[in-house]
């Protein structure tokens, strides 16, 4: 396959220059990878990257839009000062899309910013929650009707360990190889969902179809083993930029990180047709985002 890793060499988080050719790569599915895209830590920043930061029965630290902290451990001035560690990240992360994708500018929706201090080998869960396994990212709960996950980490590992990941075919190639596989949409068993507050509002037949490629492709041990992919060590001091719904990949070693997540609204992509919710469209051959898309099946 092409490489799926798009390397830019930029050093400042605010003189990122945009690019035609890296806006396509991104929503391609490629994910761009800024080796030297550093973020620095402050006085006495480097005594929070320790695992206990992490509340027990936390799966990562959050700082919101309203500057709350959740899931975090340590002492009051800890969290503090984690606090104004994620938030910083967040002012860079915004600052470096905003250069680097102006095509969206007065479109995304900003998440919660998190830290994860967990180390990703150690982790318990099944084969439908193992991010270790090949994958894209899709909400069993919160149905997305095409909105886009645009995501920016950073490696901040004290030790020298890098964040490796596995990187994988095209999310077509992907939905090929799946489609043929998931289970039907069906309308009722949306709305039942949606009436015990399994899911937050009525599942569309795209978020279904999301969702079956997410556990088809994590549930399938020839693809996990033997699947077109490659394996990308992210070293500390790095920076990597994907749509973690149509990048196909994997997490399989690493400690201290922070993430940024955006939200595109459908359509507000500079190729729309290259995305996710297009492709599924066109491969099966009818509208699959709106409420109750899919609904005759």
């Amino acid at each position: 396959m092409n490489s799926p890793i798009i390397e830019i060499d930029l050093a400042d988080w605010r003189q990122a220059q945009a690019r035609p050719e890296w806006t396509a790569a991104v929503e391609d599915g490629k994910v761009l990878y800024f080796p030297r895209l550093a973020f620095a830590l402050q006085d006495g920043e480097s005594a929070l990257l320790r695992e206990d930061m992490l509340a027990a029965g936390s799966r990562n630290v959050s700082l919101g839009a309203d500057g709350a902290l959740k899931g975090a451990g340590g002492s009051p001035e800890d969290r503090a000062r984690l606090g104004a560690m994620v938030g910083r990240f967040r002012e860079q992360a915004l600052a470096l899309i905003d250069q680097l994708l102006p095509e969206y500018r007065g479109a995304l929706r900003v998440a919660p910013t998190s830290f994860r201090p967990r180390q990703v080998e150690t982790r318990a869960q099944s084969v439908r929650a193992d991010d270790q396994r090949m994958h894209v990212d899709a909400f069993p709960t919160r149905p997305t009707y095409g909105e886009r996950i645009l995501r920016v980490f950073t490696n901040l590992n004290p030790d020298g360990a890098p964040r490796v990941w596995r990187v994988g075919d095209s999310f077509e190639a992907v939905a090929r190889k799946f489609l043929p596989q998931a289970k039907p949409y069906r309308l009722w068993q949306a709305k039942l969902l949606n009436t015990v507050h399994v899911t937050k509002s009525l599942r569309s037949e795209y978020d279904h179809l999301m969702l079956q490629l997410h556990d088809l492709m994590k549930q399938d041990e020839d693809y996990q083993k033997n699947g077109t992919q490659l394996t990308m060590p992210f070293p500390p001091g790095s920076v990597w930029v994907c749509y973690s719904d149509q990048a196909t990949h994997a997490v399989m070693s690493g400690q201290f990180m922070m993430e940024q997540t955006l939200y595109l609204p459908p359509g507000r992509e500079a190729h729309p047709e290259a995305s996710p919710l297009a492709i599924l469209t066109r491969l099966v051959g009818r509208p699959l985002a709106g409420v109750g898309a899919g609904q005759g099946r």
